[in-house]
């Protein structure tokens, strides 16, 4: 147990042995404290009267929010007023337990950083005699020099996008784990840290949606034996993380929860907040009550003489009428169901054949889920973030500008540039993925310029549709305008190509541009840098009639 010592009271508390300050649960903002929010009106300033529900979300329980959509995380303010989310070790909070993510030897050495060196050696021998753990899985021990009571040792999965549904249950059952453990020892209050670890490849924003999702699901259930829950972060981008989904799923007001029927991902789990797939359930059908038994007519003695194959044939008509269609669906072995699928998709590819003998490249792969598109999009980030993209920079095809005339942030693209016979296509979808990570966060708005971009050849609808797969579903749910500067008819046929075969979402959002000071009205000058032969090409295709170009600015005026 903690003991406290002779040190100078800090802020926050008395100090441990390990010169960190004591905090206290007061001292903790809670999450009903009105302070403490996310602002989604900056995130949505642009389209905040629009409401995009997302196409994979199903209805589900809940209650029936202002745009008659179902709320699938009701507001409740007991369930609210048990959540807390601080910035720190959770090993310095006084709470009953506190978590410990470790492995299935439950060493030292990869524990979280710095618990066992502020619980003192008692805490490493103790695990020692606990036999491991198995992943999923916890157990408790003392916390010795903490100010914790006790401290729940969990192991969290190691992550691979094969088998993302198991690595998905298997930490929300860690999570379920440790607050089954904090009733099961008659403890109130615990101070949870994030589970996954880099070192196991979980992508951060994912297995906070299973922490805070399964954390929620408890609550519902087991809200009058806990009494405080804190999320503990250690990092600025766990912690904007955390504020950013936590309203999602415990919102404070009616606003939160309208806004979290369209944020919310499609799949958020069951009644525990595990990921459902449907080949596993089980279907059970009440057996035939004896009314209906002893309606049935009476059998003749003629039935006796039939053969055996009648009466299975006889028997079993008579069962189907007691049985549920959903049921009955599930005979079929899953692997076959699987193999009908995978020649469905098959056949899908084969129907669009003439497109790749057009030049469109493949465009009829088989649809990408949510949560497959999201693992591929952070397995495409976390490469770019490890690469030396610096040649491709270099290339000037796609470059950050200022801002548009309605404050969202600009990405500029080059269509000249593109270079497709000396460029690596697959380090330039790395590099445009490092690069728009930051805007498709929020609303924003991309320019081309299509000026000469003719001569050059461009990728097929197959590697479009593929990019967009990557970018995921925030870059499309928030662009909000592509600006097409000197559009050619060829152009033109293919946008219209992408928005018929590829994604209507996005590419019906293109606006054509024909002169510079068109665009100037959408984009100010001072925001863009223009390559020179964008101007040459506007004079060109132009005529240069009404406008005056600054040679040393490169401003474009218009006559007086």
């Amino acid at each position: 147990m903690y003991r406290s010592g002779a040190a100078t009271t800090n802020r926050g508390g008395l100090p441990t042995d390990s010169g960190d300050s004591v905090v206290t649960l007061d001292q903790v903002p809670c999450w009903s404290d009105s302070d403490f929010r996310y602002s989604y009106e900056n995130e949505d300033s642009v389209l905040q009267n629009l409401h995009f529900p997302d196409p994979l979300t199903a209805a589900s329980q809940g209650e029936n929010t202002g745009n008659g959509m179902v709320s699938k995380f009701p507001m409740d303010r007991e369930v609210n007023s048990k959540i807390y989310l601080w910035r720190g070790n959770p090993w310095n909070l006084e709470v009953d337990a506190v978590v410990n993510s470790t492995n299935e030897n439950l060493d030292e050495a990869h524990s979280s950083p710095g618990l066992h060196a502020a619980a003192g050696p008692n805490l490493a021998e103790e695990c020692s005699t606990l036999g491991g753990c198995r992943t999923g899985m916890a157990k408790v021990t003392n916390a010795y020099d903490l100010p914790a009571r006790r401290v729940i040792h969990t192991v969290g999965p190691k992550y691979a996008v094969k088998y993302h549904t198991a690595a998905e249950n298997a930490l929300s059952h860690c999570y379920r784990s440790c607050l089954e453990l904090l009733i099961d020892n008659g403890l109130h209050s615990i101070a949870m840290s994030c589970i996954y670890t880099e070192a196991k490849n979980y992508p951060r924003e994912p297995a906070a949606h299973v922490a805070i999702r399964t954390v929620r699901r408890f609550l519902e259930k087991q809200k009058d034996k806990i009494h405080a829950v804190v999320f503990c972060t250690t990092t600025s981008s766990d912690t904007e993380i955390y504020k950013r989904l936590l309203p999602l799923y415990f919102p404070r007001d009616k606003l939160e929860e309208e806004i979290a029927v369209s944020k919310l991902p499609a799949d958020v789990g069951d009644e525990n907040g595990e990921t459902v797939i449907d080949e596993r359930k089980i279907r059970i059908q009440p057996l035939p009550n004896l009314k209906k038994t002893a309606s049935r007519p009476p059998q003749t003695s003629t039935d006796l003489a039939v053969s055996n194959i009648a009466l299975a044939r006889r028997d079993s008509s008579y069962l189907e009428s007691y049985l549920d269609p959903a049921f009955m669906s599930l005979i079929k072995d899953p692997d076959q169901r699987r193999r009908e699928q995978w020649e469905k998709s098959a056949q899908a590819r084969k129907g669009w054949n003439f497109a790749k003998m057009l030049g469109y490249g493949d465009i009829g792969s088989p649809p990408v889920s949510a949560a497959e598109e999201y693992s591929l999009h952070s397995r495409y980030l976390a490469k770019a973030n490890s690469l030396n993209l610096s040649d491709i920079a270099e290339m000037k095809i796609v470059y950050r500008g200022g801002v548009d005339s309605e404050g969202l942030p600009v990405m500029v693209v080059v269509g000249a540039h593109f270079l497709l016979r000396c460029l690596d296509l697959e380090r330039f979808v790395l590099y445009i993925v490092k690069e728009f990570e930051p805007l498709i966060q929020k609303p924003y708005t991309i320019v081309y310029f299509h000026s000469a971009a003719s001569l050059q050849m461009q990728p097929d609808l197959g590697w479009m549709k593929r990019l967009e797969q990557i970018l995921g579903r925030k870059h499309r749910r928030n662009l909000h305008a592509i600006y097409v500067l000197h559009p050619t008819f060829g152009l033109k046929s293919v946008i219209f190509g992408l928005q018929m075969l590829v994604d209507n979402e996005v590419w019906k959002k293109v606006a054509y541009v024909d002169r510079l000071l068109q665009l100037f009205k959408y984009v100010p000058r001072e925001q863009l840098t223009i390559p020179d032969f964008v101007f040459q090409h506007d004079l060109e295709v132009n005529g240069g009639k009404g406008v005056i170009v600054d040679p040393r600015t490169k401003y474009v005026y218009q006559r007086q």
